[in-house]
């Protein structure tokens, strides 16, 4: 990198946080931590739960520096919480008494959606495209706040369909149907369409894509928050894992490839989930029950105290 192109830097620090459906209060947590701590947040870049993630801190810095941020993020996932408690995907009642309700592998609408989407696609199982994402999030996004002047330049990335490229959403143009598309899972809802182009989930393009935090000039230090596992130990077996471990490799090897062409003055800082992730269930992603996100946004806390 130029020298002028490191003056320009400016000790500047970029964020970068991955999706992983509820895993992503591990995020909140870890990002909590930093803020209490005094954290300089100066740009953001997040697909699916670390877009919304991402949203929620900037708006959240503008209203109320990082107190406001961390209220904002607190408001997120507090929501996310309340509508679980209304949703018929819930754990057994074995299984929430011997783990507090995370593992909803057994929940009798978990297994009838597993079954579904290995027999039909998203148009035949949601023909009316709804996505519950869109009701939890109408209310909490706050475009002026987005785009006003002091707000850290937020970038959400979603997937282009047609061209299996990550696009690029900046502040003026993040909204609920952005957010949407970046979390848009294939197999469960049906692309998501915005001008006229079908996105899916962000992740599958980079999870996070790393460019935007490293453009117009590189910071001085980028901090990866991982909401989903780096390693995962075993073979999956059912079409469920599979799938899941698929995606994981895939994203990850983006990623991987991203951070080893990062330029050498870029700091790196990672917190990484999977001692917090690894023993949990492929059906803990879609639990929002509020005392396993609490548990998580404890293990984020703790890792980012650990440094």
């Amino acid at each position: 990198m130029s020298e002028t192109a490191s003056q320009q830097s400016d000790g500047r620090v970029a964020l970068a946080l991955q999706g992983g459906g509820s895993h992503g209060a591990f995020t909140w947590g870890v990002v909590d931590r930093l803020l209490e701590d005094g954290q300089r947040i100066d740009s953001i870049c997040g697909v699916s739960s670390g877009a919304m993630i991402g949203t929620m801190i900037t708006q959240g810095l503008v209203r109320g520096g990082a107190a406001g941020a961390r209220a904002e993020m607190r408001r997120l996932w507090q929501r996310v919480a309340q509508a679980h408690a209304l949703s018929p995907l819930q754990a057994a009642p074995l299984e929430r008494w011997l783990w507090g309700g995370w593992d909803l592998s057994n929940s009798v609408l978990w297994q009838g959606m597993e079954m579904a989407m290995r027999m039909f696609s998203p148009a035949q199982i949601n023909p009316f495209g709804h996505n519950p994402m869109r009701a939890l999030l109408e209310d909490l996004v706050e475009r002026h706040l987005l785009a006003d002047p002091t707000a850290p330049r937020l970038t959400v990335a979603a997937t282009d369909v047609a061209t299996g490229q990550a696009v690029f959403f900046d502040n003026a143009s993040i909204n609920v149907d952005v957010l949407c598309a970046s979390a848009c899972l294939p197999f469960v809802f049906p692309a998501v369409e915005i001008d006229g182009r079908a996105y899916w989930d962000g992740g599958y393009a980079g999870n996070p894509p790393l460019g935007p935090l490293l453009q117009p000039h590189p910071p001085a230090e980028l901090i990866l928050v991982r909401a989903q596992a780096a390693h995962r130990p075993g073979v999956p077996t059912t079409p469920t894992e599979i799938t899941n471990r698929l995606n994981e490799i895939a994203c990850q090897n983006v990623l991987t490839a991203e951070l080893a062409a990062l330029p050498a003055s870029v700091k790196l800082r990672h917190y990484d989930a999977d001692d917090a992730l690894l023993h949990l269930p492929i059906s803990s992603k879609l639990s929002g029950e509020a005392a396993f996100l609490k548990e998580l946004f404890e293990a984020g806390r703790a890792a980012a105290g650990r440094g």
